[in-house]
């Protein structure tokens, strides 16, 4: 599946922290979006999640919460 949109929140606690408190990037989190290679079910909050690698070739987690077809909310990511 691949999202046209991808929202981020820049305010305390938000995506964007919760992914840089991980050492990653928006870049490196809208990177997998774009390019996973396998899907599941995150095992701690049920939410989806893909994964793939960033631009720098780590595998990560991208957990997030699907608004629409087109739009994603990145929840958190991290190296797997």
């Amino acid at each position: 599946m691949k999202w046209t949109h991808v929202i981020w929140d820049h305010i305390p606690d938000g995506n964007v922290e919760h992914v840089e408190e991980h050492g990653l990037t928006m870049e490196d989190v809208e990177f997998v979006l774009d390019n996973y290679d396998a899907e599941g079910v995150s095992q701690s909050s049920g939410r989806p999640c893909v994964f793939g690698e960033a631009p720098d070739g780590r595998r990560i987690i991208v957990i997030y919460e699907e608004v629409d077809t087109d739009t994603v909310s990145p929840v958190t990511a991290f190296e797997v």
